[in-house]
């Protein structure tokens, strides 16, 4: 797996190693969802206003969030990763990874969530990467289907984490 983790400027410092933590994650989730292949994600962490302004330009939404995934592959239903080798465009020529996206998370987010729900910024940091990996995956929340879905795999991939609240 190949990720690339970048920080905007005056980002809020989080009481743990963010980098590590996000590649374990990551490394997890891609497990738990049996993911076939080698993967390549980017991981941008950014303050409240950098976050509302990817999406203002990207989701034409202007306000801050906590989390953005931007997925590159398409699937026809969501972790259904069978139709990806078909598609070359999904793979990094150079590597033969997976290209599967970019997340974007809001270290503010992160701190004033962890306060606001009463558990620890790793906690509300490993949520906010497995809720976006799941979107990279396909998976949505727009409806309560969808969220009946995708809400039970979060938490089951933090509790098999020990990461609890």
């Amino acid at each position: 797996m190949t990720l690339s983790v970048e920080c905007g400027p005056d980002i809020p410092d989080l009481p743990f190693d963010y980098e590590k933590t996000a590649s374990e994650v990551i490394c997890f989730t891609l497990e738990h969802e049996d993911f076939p292949f080698e993967a390549e994600i980017n991981l941008f962490l950014t303050d409240d206003e950098g976050i509302r302004q990817f999406n203002r330009d990207y989701r034409q939404t202007d306000r801050a969030t906590d989390v953005l995934s931007f997925p590159m592959v398409s699937y026809e239903a969501p972790g259904d990763f069978t139709q990806l080798e078909k598609d070359p465009d999904s793979f990094n020529p150079d590597t033969g990874e997976a290209v599967l996206g970019d997340i974007i998370i809001s270290a503010a987010a992160v701190i004033r969530q962890a306060e606001s729900y009463g558990h620890g910024q790793l906690r509300e940091y490993a949520f906010l990467i497995v809720h976006s990996m799941l979107h990279l995956f396909g998976y949505d929340h727009m409806t309560e289907e969808d969220a009946a879905i995708m809400e039970p795999k979060q938490a089951e991939i933090l509790e098999k984490m020990h990461i609890l609240r």
